[in-house]
């Protein structure tokens, strides 16, 4: 991983974490298996919020840089 920016984008990881939480949701797993998919659906919800905040982040940036520009 370079930097803050995880190794998947927010789409794939957001996708990922929906079809882990149908997969808890459904049941039949082993304990074993459950928990390794809350392991990885956490992983993925951090992921996800890492790409929303460096969004944020970015948008910050660009409105005070927009801001600072005399009209």
């Amino acid at each position: 991983m370079s930097g803050d920016r995880p190794e998947i984008t927010y789409e794939q990881a957001r996708e990922e974490l929906v079809e882990v939480v149908r997969k808890l949701e459904a049941g039949g797993t082993t304990l074993e298996e459950s928990l390794a998919l809350w392991e990885r659906g956490e992983e993925l919800a951090t992921t996800c919020q890492r790409w929303l905040d460096g969004a944020r982040e970015r948008l910050a940036k660009a409105q005070a840089a927009h801001e600072e520009k005399p009209h």
